[in-house]
């Protein structure tokens, strides 16, 4: 194992990040807290989760338990009256929290082992159900994003019926590194 499993690990955060960046700058205020019903989640009740997610994972990572006594789990469920602008700082806060906690990690820390929950990870383990996790989330709030825009929504891959034409510029190049290596 090398430090290229960090450095994957890392971009792939990063990319994550950048399609939720991507979808609130395409979002309205009101956006962010619609429901579709009571039981659906909105876009800041899944932020909010993430945040505490990230938050409480990654707290003292390597040496407390990623489920802290100080989260509120249930809550990050709960309909608040917060704007836009908070919601983009818990979002903010919790991916910092996150790399903070994994840009010094180095190989000797990946067969380390660390809880969730009292369940026994080692660290890589731990970071990929948190790869797992996160881009599940994401994916719904770039979902709620698309569906809220309707037709305003700009692409955050390849715009539709662009493909012929996005392969072809990418085959025009010379062969490339994966940006996931």
């Amino acid at each position: 194992m090398t430090n290229n499993y960090i450095d994957c690990v890392k971009k792939q955060f990063q990319s994550f990040k950048m399609l939720g960046d991507k979808t609130f700058d395409q979002l309205t205020e009101e956006a962010f807290f619609w429901q579709y019903n009571e039981e659906s989640n909105s876009i800041a009740m899944i932020v909010d989760h993430l945040s505490g997610n990230m938050r409480s994972r990654f707290t003292d990572f390597l040496t407390t338990d990623g489920e802290k006594a100080w989260r509120n789990r249930d809550l990050e469920f709960e309909p608040k009256i917060i704007t836009k602008a908070e919601i983009i700082q818990k979002w903010e806060d919790g991916w910092a929290c996150l790399f903070e906690a994994i840009n010094p990690l180095q190989e000797v820390d990946l067969n380390k082992v660390v809880y969730i929950r009292n369940e026994e990870h080692t660290v890589i383990e731990a970071i990929n159900r948190q790869l797992a996790h996160y881009p599940y989330h994401i994916g719904q709030i770039v979902m709620l994003g698309k569906m809220l825009t309707n037709q305003a929504w700009q692409s955050l891959s390849i715009p539709r019926g662009q493909s012929k034409a996005f392969n072809d510029e990418k085959f025009a190049q010379t062969q490339q590194k994966s940006s996931f290596h």
